[in-house]
């Protein structure tokens, strides 16, 4: 039963439960760090579900080792034995007080500490709250600025043919921005990938990440080449410790750099904004450790002047709900990387759900983020990811 608004106030988290399921996967995908998704081979996801009071909520991590140091089988632990104990009988409403519970439990290293497993407790939370309310997170928030966001279908290809099958393909479901991954090789032969994706595209949105990829140098000479061919931003070319490289490279590159994996916490952004040294701010969810943080990080990057992109982490769909909101409620209007739908199926996901239309996602309206996860489906893909 869904609680009168008067009763928010004493919802009471009561449960966190953690399950790695397996997702059947589509394509295969790979970055500079390495594989992310095989072909053929399950994607581990880490669904949360979160209780207050007889209400549900869920939430999701995305381990990727290949992009970031947590594993499916460290996210697991953390929430149930670290992240889960320090929030039990907290308001389920208190969102600062959960992300100040979070980084007493598992404190910040040079930035922060478990982002992903924040993250999918955080979501969660606000999910179980909007469906206490009967309101979607955007109404929540009293903050949506858009009913529709447009994604990027992603290019992996490593030969030329291969990037005008990609893009064929994209352009076939009615794709009209495209992503390139760069980094994976030589600079003439990363050049010669995203010259291909311009030839079979030659009026789409075009940008490229490097994933941390190359040296200050490398990335100059990059962006360069790039402008040849109307790359409209160069995602994280450096390391994302590289503060002075950014700062270097910001001043001479011919093309906005974007800044991912640079931006863990808001503090890290305001580091850049003070040495000068960002175009562009990417925001992606699980990256920031959850919604509430990530729109701390958006919120500053608005009021300093930085222009917002989004990106995702090859979520399934309740992890591409919560980054849907976020960028709707920021007003983000240029195509985004929320790719999990390009490469795997969410199975869990049996009722209402995301749409996604021609390369467009409609906000969802419904309930907290608007997906329906059948919990039965979510028991039998479950895995032991902690055996053996």
């Amino acid at each position: 039963m869904t609680p009168l608004a008067g009763d928010l106030a004493g919802l009471t988290i009561d449960g966190v439960e953690t399950y790695a399921v397996a997702l059947p996967t589509i394509r295969s995908f790979g970055v500079s760090g390495g594989s992310v998704a095989v072909a053929g081979t399950p994607s581990i996801r880490v669904l949360v579900k979160v209780t207050a009071d007889g209400v549900t909520g869920w939430g999701e991590a995305t381990p990727i080792p290949a992009w970031t140091y947590e594993t499916a089988e460290s996210i697991v632990t953390t929430i149930d034995r670290y992240l889960a104990p320090a929030i039990l009988g907290r308001p389920a409403w208190d969102l600062d007080g959960v992300t100040t519970a979070f980084d007493r439990a598992i404190n910040r290293g040079f930035t922060i500490g478990s982002p992903l497993a924040k993250s999918a407790v955080d979501v969660a939370l606000h999910d179980l709250l909007g469906r206490a309310l009967g309101v979607s997170v955007g109404v929540l928030w009293g903050q949506r600025r858009r009913e529709t966001i447009e994604l990027g279908w992603i290019v992996s290809g490593q030969t030329a043919e291969e990037v005008a099958d990609a893009v064929a393909e994209g352009s076939g479901l009615g794709y009209r921005a495209f992503k390139v991954k760069v980094g994976l090789h030589s600079e003439a032969e990363d050049a010669a990938v995203v010259r291909a994706v311009r030839e079979a595209a030659p009026d789409a949105a075009l940008w490229v990440d490097a994933n941390q990829g190359y040296t200050v140098d490398g990335a100059l000479r990059m962006a360069r080449r790039l402008a040849e061919y109307d790359v409209t931003t160069f995602e994280q070319p450096l390391p994302a410790n590289d503060v002075a490289g950014q700062r270097r490279l910001r001043e001479t590159s011919p093309i906005p750099v974007a800044l991912d994996e640079s931006l863990r916490h808001p503090s890290d952004l305001a580091t850049f904004v003070k040495l000068n040294a960002v175009d562009v701010a990417i925001a992606k969810v699980q990256r920031s450790g959850g919604l509430t943080l990530s729109r701390r990080l958006c919120a500053l990057a608005e009021d300093a002047g930085v222009r917002l992109m989004g990106s995702g982490l090859t979520d399934s769909d309740l992890g591409l709900a919560a980054s849907l909101h976020l960028f709707a409620a920021y007003g983000i209007d240029t195509p985004v990387d929320l790719n999990g739908r390009q490469f795997l199926t969410s199975s869990y996901a049996t009722g209402a759900t995301v749409e996604v239309r021609d390369g467009v996602a409609q906000v969802p309206t419904g309930p907290g983020l608007g997906v329906e996860v059948d919990e039965s489906v979510v028991r039998e893909l479950a895995v032991d990811v902690l055996a053996g």
